[in-house]
């Protein structure tokens, strides 16, 4: 008995730190249990004596994510010698129970939770089928579950079970006998109703690096301010490693379509001249001509827009 406390405690004390770390989506809702162990007899009963016994039992209740209310129905067996010739009890004392029990979970969203709890209710207490005495019972829980999943969890527990003093017929008239138990059990439980988890969001989409070089109307020359934007996007490259670049030319509405579309693609060109220049290879760089597709603005035909007489360089 000893070391089934010691047992619990150990195992509650090893938990709790992952319990911090991994959590589930807890939600209310009503579930089912079932489970069952050992019971051992503790307390004085003269000339009686008690063996390793078992016990069984099964849940429903409710779930509010920490406090939970059940109502439990068990039945539990002792081995049971008794030194009194004529006496009704003959090698087992047996007794059927049904409780309300309150229990608290502390830490519900953790994957490892420990539990406490208490519960009242009534025993009917035999030996052999020869006696039947109906009690009032009791007792105290002490517990720790993993849960599993949202829906179900794995429990452990210790209980300390007790009735009113069952009464049985000897040879000197009916005595009173002391009904005291540990318990020891595991269990299972499933929860209904449970709506799954959303899915994670998805990771934003980040936009490759970019940068726009402008030109003067119908050229493809660079100015000063534009070699300062190409010498950024080539550091830019340096530092992803491992990229490539696509450099896209573009015109404003003035002037034919033919015409534009070689006029965007000179200024990719220039615009891929003045990277190689600044440490970018070559091979590195895609170079496209638009023409007058893609405007910036949007115009009308034979339009000067200076937003659109650009080379997009992207970094990928």
């Amino acid at each position: 008995m000893k070391m089934t406390k010691v047992f619990l405690a150990a195992a509650t004390l090893a938990v709790l730190p992952l319990a911090a770390q991994a959590q589930i989506n807890a939600q209310p809702g009503f579930y089912l249990g079932a489970g069952g162990g050992l019971a051992w007899g503790i307390g004085s009963n003269g000339n009686a004596s008690t063996q390793t016994g078992f016990a069984v039992g099964g849940q429903i209740g409710y779930d509010f994510v920490g406090p939970r209310v059940e109502v439990e129905v068990g039945y539990g067996q002792l081995p049971t010698n008794v030194n009194i010739p004529g006496t009704a009890i003959n090698n087992k004392v047996g007794q059927l129970t049904t409780m309300v029990n309150v229990l608290y979970d502390f830490m519900p969203t953790s994957t490892i939770t420990p539990f406490v709890g208490a519960g009242a209710g009534v025993a009917f207490v035999d030996s052999n089928n020869s006696l039947g005495s109906t009690q009032f019972a009791y007792q105290a829980i002490l517990g720790v579950a993993y849960n599993i999943s949202e829906s179900m969890r794995f429990q452990i527990q210790g209980r300390y079970m007790g009735t009113t003093n069952p009464s049985v017929n000897t040879p000197f008239g009916y005595t009173t006998f002391s009904n005291q138990n540990l318990l020891a059990l595991a269990g299972v439980t499933w929860k209904f109703g449970v709506t799954p988890p959303p899915p994670p969001p998805a990771p934003p989409v980040v936009a490759p690096p970019s940068y726009m070089v402008f030109f003067d109307w119908d050229r493809s020359n660079l100015s000063a301010q534009a070699l300062n934007t190409i010498k950024q996007a080539a550091q830019a490259f340096k530092t992803k490693g491992n990229a490539r670049i696509t450099a896209t030319g573009h015109t404003d509405t003035s002037g034919s379509e033919q015409y534009n579309m070689a006029l965007s693609l000179r200024r990719a060109n220039a615009v891929k001249d003045a990277l190689v220049r600044e440490g970018v290879p070559a091979t590195a760089i895609t170079v496209i001509g638009r023409g007058e597709q893609g405007l910036l603005v949007q115009t009308g035909p034979n339009v000067r827009e200076p937003q659109n007489r650009r080379v997009e360089i992207v970094i990928q």
